[in-house]
């Protein structure tokens, strides 16, 4: 009896287990997302260089009359010295955050919008797949 179970036992086909999925797994990519680093920059509230950066735009060149305007009407303040702005304004020139023009003998800015790529493994769910993401990329 023994070794005609033990023959039955080495024939027999064994049925293929069925994988267990976890509730995540990692995608083989790498996914690459973009962002501003504006997204990211936090300057100290009612500075002068957060005023400046809520003033100037991406998209037109502002001059200094302009940019003192804006901060009158949007912040309701005026500043004792108004030249106080260009050492906010040409450090944030110097660290590449904003573009400087210089047309007619008058300087006009505007924000430069830098973009940082991150790479990373994007964690989905299973019983989502293909409809929402549970988790971010992160680098």
């Amino acid at each position: 009896m023994f070794l005609i179970e033990w023959i039955k036992k080495i024939l027999k086909k064994e049925k293929p287990q069925k994988e267990m999925f976890t509730e995540s797994i990692y995608l083989e990519e790498e996914a690459e997302e973009f962002h501003s680093i504006w997204d990211y920059i936090k300057f100290n509230e009612n500075s002068q260089a957060a005023h400046i950066s809520s003033v100037l735009g991406f998209d037109e060149w502002i001059s200094m009359d302009e940019i003192l305007r804006r901060i009158r009407e949007i912040f309701r303040m005026d500043y004792k010295n108004d030249r106080s702005l260009y050492p906010y304004i040409k450090t944030l020139v110097d660290v590449g955050l904003v573009e400087t023009n210089n047309v007619g003998g008058k300087k006009r800015w505007r924000k430069k919008d830098t973009l940082i790529k991150l790479r990373g493994k994007e964690k989905i769910s299973v019983k989502e797949r293909g409809k929402e993401f549970v988790g971010n990329a992160k680098s």
